[in-house]
């Protein structure tokens, strides 16, 4: 239901953009900053100024000059956010996707970021590739990072 919502946004949003904050990115500056930090590269990509940017949360930190309004559970409230939202989860998941072809040992496919049962037993097994953030400790002691994994 998501990819076919996204097809539809995509086609008829006024404008939209989609960015993401690599894992070296997370591990330096912590996952809220990251988001933020994500949130800020795709506001700078929109052919459109905002005059005020729709958040979903309770947190953000200011875009410039450009007014902003958080709002809990947002995504329920809106359809901006809403729509959003599926952006931002359909593009996660493609990437999730993408690291499973290239690592499939992790189970990139069916978690989709988190660590699942199945994803810290790749972990033991296997090391942490490039893609893990570092900070997160899934395991302890922390797993070791393996520049060739399996």
């Amino acid at each position: 239901m998501r990819n076919a919502l996204r097809v539809f946004i995509e086609a008829h949003a006024t404008d939209y953009a989609v960015a993401q904050v690599d894992s070296e990115e997370i591990d330096r500056i912590n996952i809220l900053q990251a988001s933020f930090k994500a949130m800020h590269l795709a506001i700078g990509q929109l052919r459109r100024k905002p005059g005020l940017l729709l958040i979903d949360g309770h947190l953000f930190n200011a875009y410039g000059h450009t007014r902003h309004r958080c709002i809990i559970q947002g995504d329920a409230k809106y359809a901006s956010i809403a729509a959003a939202s599926i952006l931002a989860k359909t593009y996660r998941d493609q990437y999730m996707r993408q690291l499973h072809e290239e690592f499939p040992q992790y189970g990139w496919i069916s978690n989709k970021g988190y660590g699942t049962p199945e994803h810290r037993r790749g972990i033991e097994a296997h090391g942490i590739c490039k893609h893990h953030r570092k900070s997160f400790r899934i395991l302890d002691p922390p797993a070791q990072l393996l520049e060739n994994p399996d």
